[in-house]
């Protein structure tokens, strides 16, 4: 599996496992087995044990095919919705645990979603899959031509993470939280504060760190009473956890 680096807004380097090209190849095959389960039991319930046909229903010719396509539009649009429903994942992706994420550090948008799900159509149904796999496997971050339009990339769940990797501080029990605005963060902001933060501690970049309380203040509300940008933000991040922990 190759290495996946994505470069933040706050210029943070985040390294991922970009998924492989087997474990998208079984993800997808799992989507078109659940797919394929839909269609035949709605072509088997509907269409045939129940008769369903243009004459039975007394439809004109484009109404009938309207209705053939609503039944059938969970399998065009199932990608769509699944990924935007799961943040980028489908059932398949779920049980392979690979992901899809923006590759400047976002969480991927429903366009991204709508952009991936059309190019399905040069990737994967105009060729039988050639041309997605051609470009999954020719793509240093293993991406088919929908994921490289999108800004995209599917990464893999299954890395070992310790606590460093997440928005996770270590708090005792006796903790007493300082900032109650904490709350109006995200975990992803926390996640990006954490990175941000400890890549500054470690460069010794206080313009950063500056920055960083500065938006922290922006964003929240809070004040940094402390006088020093270092043990704000660190409170921060642990009041963060002590309220997301305890809700």
């Amino acid at each position: 599996m190759s290495e996946l680096s994505i470069t933040t807004t706050q210029n943070v380097n985040i390294n991922f496992t970009a998924a492989s090209v087997a474990d998208r190849m079984l993800a997808y095959l799992v989507d078109l087995l659940i797919k394929s389960a839909y269609f035949v039991v709605v072509w088997g319930i509907v269409f045939y044990s129940l008769g369903f046909n243009q004459r039975m229903a007394g439809l004109d010719t484009w109404s009938y095919y309207a209705v053939v396509v609503i039944f059938y539009s969970p399998v065009l649009f199932y990608s769509l919705l699944f990924e935007s429903l799961l943040e980028g994942q489908t059932l398949g992706k779920r049980l392979l645990k690979t992901k899809v994420v923006k590759i400047d550090g976002y969480q991927a948008s429903f366009g991204d979603y709508i952009m991936r799900w059309l190019f399905r159509i040069i990737d994967i149904n105009l060729s039988g899959s050639m041309i997605g796999l051609i470009a999954m496997i020719t793509s240093k971050k293993t991406q088919r031509l929908g994921d490289m339009v999108a800004g995209t990339a599917v990464i893999s769940l299954k890395n070992n993470i310790n606590i460093n990797h997440t928005i996770l501080e270590e708090i005792d029990q006796a903790y007493v939280p300082t900032y109650p605005l904490v709350i109006k963060l995200s975990d992803n902001d926390a996640r990006i504060i954490k990175e941000t933060f400890q890549n500054a501690v470690v460069k010794r970049d206080y313009k950063t760190l500056i920055k960083l309380r500065t938006k922290i203040e922006e964003v929240t509300g809070i004040k940094n009473t402390s006088g020093n940008d270092t043990d704000f933000i660190r409170t921060v991040l642990k009041d963060y956890n002590f309220y997301t922990q305890n809700m």
